[in-house]
């Protein structure tokens, strides 16, 4: 379907307005992100992604609906592992809790343009080059595969080289400096500590635009209905971060429910030529492996912690 550069000019300018009010209104000054604060915030952009939603199905019709609803799942559900590596990367760094939103907002700014870049080279090499269609398959198969046997994400950071190298040739003060990332001391500029944060958030912004891009283009090529649900489900990360950060160790089985995710869409992809899955059918599966691996890893963590109240019971009992 053929739509007016203007939609996409028109689409990113609102997106732009709606991060300028969330950086105004949000951003101002450095505090704590609470529960509750984090919750309204998210609420409201999943409230927008759904009027938009809804305007699709009204607009275009039900299965360009469809196509937005799967593609906004399933990158959501990808960037809960980024989440998780956003963590990782906020307590290597040891960055105090008030100044985690700010590196976060920008790190969400650097994702958008990344998946613009991503989106604009995937689209023009499945029309240009049908074929491209099976390595995107097997690169998402492989990542599946590589997502269950991942090591421990703190010990890559390490030897990120983007990392090291920064650190090879940009002094960088000891000590965290407010939210600056740059200060002037003794006539030298110098980076911070909040600076290598955010160079290392930006970089896992690129590798998971490389995971997530075919994953979508799995489910539509349309590039209006890919940037816009891309770009719907990366605006509510900041506040989800906030939201669900701390809950993320119970989620034991998260890696290899997105592997399946990740594995089901690559096999999609791959026989795409001999039997075309019907939209409907990736929502249900996507939603489908979601569901069975967060109530497997909900049952064992709810087991785990009646467990130790009855633990803690027992031994006051005694006690007494």
């Amino acid at each position: 379907m053929e739509y007016s550069s203007w939609l996409f000019v028109g689409f990113t300018l609102l997106v732009a307005l709606l991060m300028f009010f969330d950086l105004r209104v949000f951003l101002s000054g450095s505090h704590v992100i609470g529960l509750r604060d984090a919750g309204v915030r998210y609420a409201a952009w999943v409230s927008l992604a759904a009027l938009f939603n809804i305007g699709l199905f009204v607009w275009l019709g039900n299965e360009k609906g469809l196509e937005f609803l799967t593609g906004y799942i399933v990158e959501l559900s990808l960037s809960v592992d980024n989440i998780f590596v956003w963590l990782i990367i906020l307590s290597y760094f040891g960055v105090p809790t008030e100044y985690r939103q700010k590196v976060l907002f920008l790190g969400i700014i650097g994702a958008v343009i990344m998946r613009g870049l991503f989106i604009a080279v995937g689209v023009t090499l499945l029309n240009l080059f049908g074929w491209v269609i099976y390595i995107f398959g097997a690169f998402l198969i492989y990542t599946g595969i590589k997502l269950v046997l991942r090591k421990n994400a703190e010990e890559n950071l390490e030897q990120n080289p983007i990392l090291r190298l920064t650190r090879r040739y940009l002094p960088v003060t000891e000590e965290y400096q407010g939210q600056h990332f740059f200060v002037r001391q003794k006539g030298s500029l110098l980076a911070t500590p909040l600076f290598m944060v955010l160079i290392v958030v930006e970089v896992s912004d690129v590798v998971f635009a490389v995971d997530s891009i075919p994953a979508i283009l799995a489910i539509t090529r349309d590039p209006f209905i890919v940037w816009t649900s891309n770009v719907f489900a990366i605006l509510g990360l900041r506040a989800l971060f906030f939201l669900v950060a701390g809950a993320l160790v119970h989620f034991r089985y998260l890696n290899i429910g997105l592997a399946m995710v990740l594995s089901f869409i690559g096999f999609k992809m791959l026989i795409s030529d001999i039997y075309h899955v019907p939209t409907t059918a990736s929502l249900v599966g996507v939603v489908g492996i979601l569901g069975v691996t967060i109530l497997a890893s909900y049952l064992p963590a709810r087991k785990e912690a009646d467990a130790s109240v009855n633990d803690e019971v027992t031994k006051d009992n005694q006690l007494d």
